[in-house]
């Protein structure tokens, strides 16, 4: 219980760490909402004043910094300047979809790098392990936008298995349906998320197998005459899941942060585009909102990844 105090704490610190660089880097950045309206000669200066003062942009920095986090507290992010809809709302709406790209890749990534590094690991320097080598260095260099592209191009355009954007077909489905038709847009992007992610996971995993491999330990293990399963079973993964979990925990914000550039390029409805096109648009509110929602998910996924740590290695320190 202590320890989840702390973190609840740790949490809220950085989350206000977070806000504060966030809202000076955003404020700082050149031009504004209102830059094209300067250059209108039919937008008056004094019409471009009192828009500022609606939403309070005519305060100086920390007064604005001030009323934005006080508004918050009751999980108030304020009105978009381009849409004219509550930040909340906007950001609710996309959330769901984000998660479910993220959480899928990261569940995928974790199941197809233990299988694959332990795999490697185990025929090491044989055919197997040379061709999941270079499966993973590929994956390690090849860029998410690129990989994108070409999924594009040889799935959707070439053998038409897929489609190119979009999260739901133009007919209308209810029930099932509905939830297949959403995982067949979702398929490419969430596939470019997990053969990006499984590179440096598979690597990572391989090393730490042949670490276990080469202990006193497991060659104890194999003098008694253990079979493969029980070997992997009480002596390669329980050593192994501790460091996994903690390296997956620092994974998300990777993982949340690619799917800006795949949510733009699959236009897919989520909030890595709505950042985006707020980011062009210079939509303070929308970015700042989009901004806390993913660091909060981020080190509350992070929370989770300790949290699960402390389970798999009650030896741990606690402090």
């Amino acid at each position: 219980m202590i320890t989840l105090i702390k973190k609840l704490f740790y949490l809220l610190f950085m989350l206000i760490l977070i806000s504060i660089i966030s809202f000076l880097a955003i404020h700082s950045a050149p031009n504004s909402f209102f830059g094209a309206g300067e250059l209108n000669p039919n937008m008056t200066k004094e019409a471009i004043e009192q828009l500022k003062a609606v939403y309070g942009l005519d305060k100086s920095l920390s007064q604005q910094y001030f009323d934005w986090v006080k508004n918050i507290m009751t999980l108030n992010f304020g009105i978009s300047f381009v849409s004219g809809q509550d930040v909340s709302n906007e950001i609710l709406k996309r959330v769901p979809i984000t998660l479910i790209m993220n959480i899928t890749a990261l569940v995928s990534v974790f199941v197809i790098s233990l299988y694959l590094g332990i795999k490697s690991a185990l025929n090491y320097e044989k055919k197997t392990d040379y061709i999941i080598r270079q499966i993973s260095l590929i994956s390690f260099s090849m860029p998410s936008f690129y990989l994108a592209l070409l999924f594009i191009i040889f799935f959707s355009v070439n053998l038409d298995l897929f489609p190119i954007a979009g999260l739901h077909s133009i007919e209308e489905k209810v029930g099932f349906a509905y939830y297949s038709d959403m995982a067949w847009h979702l398929a490419l992007p969430v596939g470019v998320m997990i053969f990006v992610g499984v590179g440096s996971m598979i690597i990572y995993i391989r090393s730490l197998t042949l670490e276990i491999l080469k202990s006193d330990y497991y060659y104890f293990a194999l003098s008694r005459g253990l079979d493969k399963t029980q070997l992997l079973r009480f002596y390669i993964l329980p050593n192994l899941l501790p460091p996994i979990v903690t390296l997956l925990g620092l994974s998300l914000p990777g993982l949340i942060g690619g799917s800006v550039i795949l949510e733009s390029i699959f236009g897919i409805e989520g909030m890595g585009q709505l950042f985006f096109m707020s980011a062009l648009s210079r939509d303070y509110p929308i970015i700042m909102g989009t901004l806390m929602i993913t660091s909060f998910l981020t080190l509350l996924g992070n929370m989770f990844a300790d949290l699960i740590l402390l389970r798999l290695n009650p030896y741990m320190k606690r402090g």
